[in-house]
């Protein structure tokens, strides 16, 4: 193998995985030097473990069976303490400390889009994309409170590039180019399900997918954003994905749970539908919460079928809480999950990926799932921390995931819009607007954030007969 590190390819014939150089003579030099950073950016070891542990990191039965119903703050309930106002109170006066985080490394694929899912036009007469109406969110809830709010956009290696020039093109949507960050995730190779050897994209390129939203501690620490928020003098991080329009960007109350119960992570949820409906659970296991994925408690339930019918002394299921994606996250806390990478495990989804055959050099589209895919999650670092809080939203008024395409069982454009509208309508009505029923609105963010501001900006005995969509000159 002329011009092939030797130390790099004794590496690779330690661990069985030689075999990417097949195509090595046939590279040229820019070929063989980006094939061979690929290479030198995989710790083959852990590699090695993961594939060997595979599936079975887990006894998902015993861990369901251990499950109970996590504590949980109830977003605008008078009952509780600390009470909504006090919440508030100290959210707001929090926000000089906070930063955005926005997760935005997928494409839109699964929507028929062939650019990052962020880009989608989903406002309902705006045609907004989502980093539209996330990114005005962002610019909204500063003006409200007379800060600058600092952005921090996670991209993948896929999505970067686009990301960026589209932002560029429209100007942030408002925001300054000091107060937006845009920072890569790491990848991580596929290996063949049968015999864990690594996967070629192309003669002289690994099959890499990116390493999931666990990645973003290690993106931050090695982009230095982390070190960025210290000098800012930045304390929590509100983390969000960029599939969810209706998201209440920096919401003070969520922010004052987190800080007066002291925690360190803390989650939004809903009820879920049912147990087994498409979101993870989060729940409270030996004292520390941590989420069950749905399929994990669908792979428990196939052991154990009594799981699903644990039960709280109201009749409620004890999976009942829903993961929205959506965190406070102290800074200190991402800092000390930086330190001790390992905190974060491995999950393996098996899943359909083209590869090189090296024998033919032919690409071959499989037709069953073929691969291994290694990825981490956000959400794994609730259990790592010393105190965690749950606060449970009216999912009518702050969920809708944009998950698939048109025509699809839910989660679609079409659900999306129709879900903003129906918010929009009711806040609306709420400040005394008559709106006709035929009547289609949207509201942009930097007209009203929230039913509150609505009350300050809509006009006395306004009637709404027709489409209508309220921007920031209306």
């Amino acid at each position: 193998m002329k011009d092939c590190d030797p130390a790099l390819r004794a590496l690779l014939a330690e661990y069985g995985q030689e075999h990417v150089l097949a195509f090595w003579p046939q590279l040229s030099p820019e070929m063989r030097a980006e094939l061979a950073a690929e290479l030198r950016g995989i710790d083959l070891e852990q590699l090695q473990r993961l594939y060997r542990q595979g599936e079975a990191v887990h006894d998902w039965a015993a861990l369901a069976a251990r499950a109970e119903s996590p504590p949980t703050f109830r977003q605008g309930r008078a009952d509780q303490s600390p009470s909504p106002q006090d919440a508030r109170r100290r959210g707001v006066d929090a926000l000089a400390h906070v930063a955005v985080v926005l997760v935005a490394g997928g494409q839109g694929t699964r929507l028929g889009f062939n650019h990052p899912k962020g880009m989608y036009p989903i406002g309902p007469l705006s045609r907004s994309s989502l980093f539209q109406i996330l990114l005005e969110k962002t610019l909204a809830i500063g003006r409200r409170h007379g800060l600058r709010i600092p952005l921090y956009v996670m991209t993948s290696p896929a999505t970067h590039e686009e990301t960026a020039e589209f932002l560029e093109r429209h100007g942030r949507f408002g925001l300054s180019q000091e107060d937006v960050t845009l920072f890569c995730q790491g990848t991580m190779p596929a290996v063949d399900a049968e015999t864990g050897r690594l996967l070629l994209a192309a003669k002289h390129r690994l099959a890499l997918s990116p390493d999931g939203t666990g990645g973003i501690v290690s993106a931050m620490q090695r982009h230095g954003v982390l070190r960025q928020m210290r000098e800012r003098g930045l304390e929590q991080a509100f983390y969000m994905q960029v599939d969810n329009p209706l998201v209440s960007v920096c919401d003070v109350a969520f922010l004052g749970y987190h800080l007066l119960a002291g925690a360190e992570i803390s989650t939004q949820v809903v009820t879920k539908e049912s147990p087994l409906e498409p979101l993870g659970n989060v729940v409270s296991i030996d004292g520390r919460l941590r989420i069950l994925e749905y399929s994990d408690l669908a792979w428990a339930a196939r052991q154990r079928p009594e799981i699903l019918e644990r039960r709280l002394p109201d009749g409620k299921s004890v999976f009942w809480a829903g993961n929205l994606g959506i965190h406070v996250i102290d800074v200190a806390f991402l800092e000390r999950m930086a330190a001790h990478d390992d905190l974060l495990p491995f999950h393996v989804a098996r899943k359909k990926v083209p590869y090189v055959d090296v024998e033919t050099g032919e690409l071959v589209s499989p037709t069953r799932e073929n691969a291994m895919k290694f990825e981490r999650f956000a959400f794994d670092m609730l259990p790592a921390a010393r105190r965690s809080v749950v606060v449970e939203v009216d999912r009518r008024t702050y969920f809708a995931p944009l998950k698939n395409g048109p025509g699809a069982a839910k989660d679609t454009p079409e659900a999306v819009q129709a879900q903003m509208v129906s918010v929009h309508r009711q806040w609306l009505a709420e400040a005394g607007a008559k709106v006709s029923e035929h009547a289609r609105v949207e509201i942009s963010p930097l007209w009203a954030l929230d039913a509150e501001q609505v009350k300050e900006r809509q006009r006395p005995g306004m009637v709404v007969d027709e489409d209508w969509y309220f921007d920031e000159n209306s």
